[in-house]
């Protein structure tokens, strides 16, 4: 491969990390800040995608939109569009916990992908909607500026929210619930509150993706790449850890596409399906940074207990 073929995909995969880093975010506030096990990252996902689509592609024959507003109206739209969506799924699943949380969440997921699968006159059912262009008439290398400028913002914010007393205030829900109820603390608003903003961090990141791809599916949206990735990131990364986060969405990323070529040397008579080898190779890949470093690359810093040094 020549230079301008390697530049070319850098840019694509620096741009597809950065994307998967603002959904690590997104869910690290929910289950490294707060605890709350989300497996319905992909439905967010699809929300923030098919919204920023809608808005700014052109007007077209069979599905309602089509409205060509501009890029930053798409996103803004995206993030809107999933506030009362992530609501609706904190009130449902406020008095469930870990595994039935997890659950509700995926069933949620799937119940969006299959609305966009059959509700044509919206999404254009499983032909998608093409034409999504990138803003100010961009190529790659321009809209991956963009990209990192998002994620940037996205880290400073998030980071911020975690050192204040509301992040506080997540952390000591996750550690000790009981203790945080009896301190006169709202649970229950605090977890709705978590689980919506992580939930349009994951619909940001769908818009994003949707420019940057030019075409939106149903096919992007299944579990695989929309939930299992990201946890991977996370979970490798470190959960509870923002810089964890973004780090880990670029180690498995540049994994996930090592894969690729490392199915294709194998003969397919041993391996059979190669997606689902590669789900295989990233399982080990988690199974080893599980033992090796339990709390992921870089852990989080917990404050010390009192008495403790520092």
């Amino acid at each position: 491969m020549d230079i301008a073929g390697l530049s070319a995909y850098a840019v694509f995969f620096l741009s597809l990390v950065g994307i998967y880093a603002i959904m690590a975010l997104g869910l690290n506030m929910q289950w490294g800040m707060t605890g709350q096990f989300n497996i319905g990252i992909a439905g967010f996902f699809a929300v923030g995608a098919y919204t920023t689509a809608i808005l700014t592609t052109a007007p077209a024959e069979g599905r309602v939109g089509g409205f060509d507003l501009p890029f930053g109206v798409g996103l803004v739209g995206s993030v809107i569009a999933c506030i009362p969506v992530a609501w609706l799924v904190a009130r449902i699943t406020a008095r469930l916990r870990t595994d039935y949380l997890a659950i509700a969440t995926i069933g949620i997921a799937e119940i969006i992908r299959l609305f966009f699968v059959n509700e044509g006159w919206l999404s254009n059912g499983t032909r998608g909607i093409p034409g999504i262009e990138k803003p100010f008439g961009l190529g790659n290398n321009g809209y991956l500026l963009i990209i990192a400028a998002f994620v940037a913002v996205t880290w400073l914010l998030v980071e911020i929210a975690r050192r204040s007393p509301w992040g506080r205030v997540l952390r000591a829900i996750r550690d000790n619930e009981p203790a945080t109820a009896a301190a006169g603390k709202d649970i229950a608003r605090f977890r709705r509150q978590a689980f919506v903003t992580g939930s349009c961090l994951m619909a940001l990141g769908g818009g994003l993706y949707a420019h940057f791809v030019g075409f939106v599916s149903p096919e992007a949206f299944r579990p695989l790449y929309g939930t299992f990735l990201v946890w991977v990131m996370l979970i490798a990364g470190g959960s509870g850890n923002n810089l964890g986060a973004m780090l880990g969405a670029l180690v498995v990323w540049l994994i996930w596409s090592s894969t690729e070529m490392i199915a294709g040397l194998v003969p397919t008579a041993l391996i059979g399906s190669e997606s689902a080898f590669r789900v295989f190779l990233i399982g080990i890949l988690l199974q080893i940074i599980l033992v090796s470093r339990p709390q992921g690359l870089l852990p989080e810093k917990r404050p010390p207990m009192p008495g403790e040094k520092r």
